[in-house]
């Protein structure tokens, strides 16, 4: 909660200079965002390879073997979790692009079917729900 407090005036000071850079030099607010991200890109790639090359640690009372297995076995599960929440995510998003776009086109000429293009939409956005139950199911046997 305390970084939360001390981050949250930073994160707001860090977006009002954007904003006023944005209106003075938009090419150097473009490079200052790539640069961040690169940033996030390092950091990221640094946390992977410490995450996996780290030693695991015994867990209390299961022999070293077992404790390897079971450690092995919900580092799978928590991975297929993060994999089932991105590839259901990227497809509800794609297909709701492609639902969206035909549900506006439609209505602007027929308004009266909002109703059934909004269900379309709706079912598209379905597939990340799907996702995220099965990233609940697979974190659940973690």
């Amino acid at each position: 909660m305390t970084t939360w407090l001390i981050a949250a005036p930073l994160l707001v000071a860090g977006c009002l200079i954007g904003v006023w850079l944005r209106r003075r030099r938009p090419s150097t607010v473009l490079r200052a965002v790539l640069a961040v991200n690169g940033l996030l890109l390092v950091g990221a790639l640094v946390l992977l390879v410490l995450a996996t090359t780290a030693p695991e640690a015994a867990a209390a009372g299961l022999p070293q073997a077992a404790a390897a297995t079971t450690s092995s076995a919900s580092g799978a599960a928590l991975l297929g979790a993060a994999i089932a929440v991105a590839g259901s995510s990227i497809g509800a998003a794609i297909a709701v692009a492609y639902t969206g776009s035909a549900a506006l086109a439609a209505m602007s000429e027929r308004p009266e079917i909002f109703g059934r293009a909004m269900v379309i939409v709706g079912l598209a956005e379905g597939i990340a729900i799907y996702g995220l139950i099965v990233s609940v199911i697979l974190i659940g046997r973690a």
